[in-house]
């Protein structure tokens, strides 16, 4: 059974941040492309960010860029989300995401970050 774990969770003030993984170790890593999204209380789940099979392609959603890096270690099955300068509206619980040509998609179970004085 494929599996994705998330953690890096917590909770931080104003202006902190919090560095998010992903582990896939199940997975052939590098078939796939890998996201991150999240969803906010009472909110739909949103993308946060993607990023392609080796990398060399990222995106990120209006509200996170130049605050949030995604990147990958193939070697390790492995996907990052780095969060800085977090503000209050990045609450909410963050989720990884799997897709390959031709697989399933694959989601992890979520961790909660919560950015709060």
């Amino acid at each position: 059974q494929v599996q994705l774990v998330e953690s890096g969770g917590g909770l931080v003030q104003p202006g902190g941040s919090l560095r998010l993984s992903c582990a896939a170790p199940a997975l052939l890593f590098s078939d796939f492309n890998m996201s991150w999204h999240r969803r906010a209380p009472g909110k739909e789940r949103e993308m946060v960010a993607t990023i392609s099979r080796f990398g060399t392609t990222t995106n990120y959603a209006d509200s996170v860029k130049g605050r949030f890096i995604i990147s990958r270690d193939n070697a390790k099955n492995m996907v990052y989300l780095q969060m800085n300068n977090l503000k209050p509206e990045d609450t909410a619980t963050y989720y990884c995401k799997a897709v390959g040509p031709g697989r399933p998609v694959y989601w992890g179970q979520g961790t909660q970050v919560a950015v709060s004085s």
